[in-house]
């Protein structure tokens, strides 16, 4: 079942793609097919975007709250909700985008494994009416007609380290997806001079000084801009190029998007600022001229 309504789409979709694009490069296809899913998620991605900046705005009612409840977690828990609610905000919110964005990579991951394994995989898991489509025909009549690098230079069906050898090329794909990613969660943090580190936390702690709990939390996630990128090093050397490729395309696609986003909500809250100041304005005028 999930072969029929997961994988099969999502190869046929690349497929598809493959074999219209001028070239019929499978690289080309792979960064093609990485911004139409991208596209098709940007009304999640934004929702969620928007419910980060304001979290990070909340911080400071979120530290009264802590400080208020004085440990008492159900009260904590209680009026963090309230606060939530009242500034319409979903603490799961991004659980959403997940969802929707592991099942495409296992997919992919999938038809891809097996497309490294065999070529024929192109054939055997596209629709009929697919295998008709432009370029397609020449594949389905040759398999040698398959072209599945990177500008003829790279095979995107070998792994960075395999049975082979260590292959360079995707060595350097899978570096270029753990650098893009780390500068998109970088994108996301809060910039804090003051901010203590991990480490530094600790050891605090064990002079006595308790810290508070959203200051852990904000140092446990500084910590993960550098776990997450390494993971994905590791991931996507393992692993047919395509994937490491589709994975990077997808960090700078991101990173443009939230950079949109980002900038657009920065200009909104200067425009309400500037609009809050004009009537503060107005008002005061206003009094001076009845007195």
């Amino acid at each position: 079942m999930f072969e029929t309504l997961v994988v099969q789409p999502i190869f046929n979709l690349l497929a598809l793609i493959y074999a219209v694009v001028p070239g019929h490069d499978f690289g080309v296809a792979v960064i093609i097919f990485t911004v139409i899913i991208r596209a098709l998620l940007w009304p999640l991605l934004k929702k969620q975007l928007h419910q980060t900046r304001l979290m990070r705005e909340l911080q400071p009612e979120i530290k009264k709250i802590k400080q208020k409840t004085k440990g008492d977690k159900q009260k904590e828990a209680q009026l963090l909700m309230e606060l939530y609610k009242e500034k319409g905000i979903n603490p799961f919110g991004s659980i959403g985008l997940l969802l929707v964005q592991l099942p495409i990579l296992i997919g992919l991951f999938q038809g891809l494994r097996r497309l490294a394994e065999n070529k024929q995989t192109i054939i055997d898991l596209s629709y009929g009416w697919v295998q008709n489509v432009g370029w397609m025909e020449s594949v389905s009549a040759d398999i040698s007609n398959f072209n599945e690098t990177l500008f003829g230079a790279v095979d995107l069906t070998r792994s960075g380290f395999g049975e082979t050898g260590t292959y360079w090329p995707v060595i350097f794909i899978a570096l270029l997806a753990a650098v893009l990613q780390f500068v998109q969660s970088r994108q996301l943090m809060p910039k804090s001079d003051d901010a203590r580190s991990l480490r530094q936390i600790l050891k605090d702690e064990s002079r006595g000084k308790r810290a508070d709990q959203a200051e852990i939390n904000a140092a446990v996630g500084r910590n993960m801009r550098f776990f997450f990128p390494a993971l994905t090093f590791v991931f996507a050397s393992s692993v047919p190029g395509a994937l490491g490729l589709y994975w990077a395309a997808g960090s700078l696609v991101g990173y443009l998007q939230q950079r949109t986003v980002l900038r657009h909500d920065v200009e909104e809250m200067e425009g309400m600022t500037k609009k809050a100041k004009g009537k503060t304005g107005r008002k005061n005028r206003k009094g001076k001229g009845e007195s």
